[in-house]
């Protein structure tokens, strides 16, 4: 059997599979879950303030549910909330693996976590490279979905956002998960590209909520542009593993991600941007640079426990998409 590995955000997964051990993003252990719910209220239970972030306590009940044999977190460039989680985790028991991202993108301090990651899996570079062909194949065929979402109409703001998402651990089988990619391109094919007036994008951690991107499409708006989710697919180009890590914006200072929104607001023609903020999240703050910077409307929702969409967020998208609309009219 092989070596469940857990993550707490995404790192860099060629190292992982190269060793031949199992990747398990805990965030979608956790969302995945039809209990969610419940494991938020476990956490809770074991000492977790309710004013906590719901993603760190869904996290911490994944490390424990699904027989991860060690968890690597991200102590630098992620949640400030993660070193807690980590001294949590040792104490009960479960081995912790720290990794991080220079906050000033620096080459060479990157490339020794890497490097330093590499002598904790036993792994050779030729083994790394090796995987990362693998990884890169499916990397490929998500960027086709991507496509099919911005230029052709014919994939769902939830579909592009559930591909992208699956990048971050290949739903743990990347063999299989290269499969379901590919069936779903075949199936693209008999589709029609789908009737839409408003053409969004969704920046921000991806969301706590259920019916999100559903809700948005019942009236008449649908997401062609994930921001980070498609970060996590790793776009595949033939630059060193370390550079690619390094273009990957989440880490790092926000006028990365920046530039990256904006580039994509103009290459995706969008109307406008919806910022999705977790509660009790320090990101929250970003949202008055987003605001200042992106260029068209943007409407900032927050998310807390998960669930449905609530009432009142579904009242303000459907005010924002009847002011989108307006502007296109005029």
């Amino acid at each position: 059997m092989k070596r469940r590995i857990g993550i707490t955000s995404t790192i860099p997964i060629e190292v992982v599979y190269g060793s031949g051990a199992q990747v398990v993003d805990l965030n979608n252990v956790f969302i995945d879950d039809k209990s969610a719910p419940v494991m938020v209220a476990r956490a809770e239970r074991a000492g977790f303030p309710e004013s906590s972030c719901a993603w760190i306590k869904g996290i911490y009940s994944a490390a424990h549910s699904s027989g991860v044999g060690a968890v690597i977190a991200i102590s630098q460039g992620d949640c400030s909330n993660t070193h807690a989680l980590m001294e949590t985790l040792e104490i009960e028991g479960v081995r912790t693996i720290p990794f991080m991202y220079p906050y000033d993108k620096d080459r060479r301090f990157l490339e020794l976590q890497i490097e330093k990651l590499m002598k904790e899996f036993d792994i050779t570079h030729r083994a790394v490279d090796e995987a990362t062909e693998r990884l890169d194949a499916i990397r490929s065929d998500v960027a086709k979905i991507d496509r099919m979402s911005w230029e052709a109409g014919l994939v769902t703001g939830f579909e592009n956002h559930y591909f992208h998402l699956s990048c971050s651990d290949m739903r743990g089988d990347p063999e299989g998960y290269g499969k379901e990619v590919r069936a779903f391109l075949t199936d693209l094919m008999d589709r029609r590209p789908a009737d839409f007036d408003i053409r969004l994008g969704y920046v921000g951690i991806p969301p706590i909520l259920d019916g999100l991107y559903e809700f948005v499409e019942s009236q008449g708006g649908r997401v062609v542009f994930n921001e980070i989710q498609r970060q996590f697919s790793m776009p595949p180009d033939s630059e060193p593993l370390v550079d690619r890590y390094l273009k990957y914006t989440y880490p790092y200072h926000v006028r990365y991600r920046l530039e990256d929104i904006t580039r994509e607001v103009r290459r995706r023609n969008l109307d406008g941007v919806i910022h999705y903020v977790q509660a009790f999240c320090f990101r929250q703050i970003e949202d008055i640079i987003l605001r200042k910077q992106i260029g068209v409307p943007v409407l900032t929702i927050e998310g807390n426990r998960p669930g449905r969409i609530d009432l009142r967020t579904k009242v303000r998208i459907e005010a924002f998409l009847d002011m989108l609309h307006a502007r296109r009219q005029r």
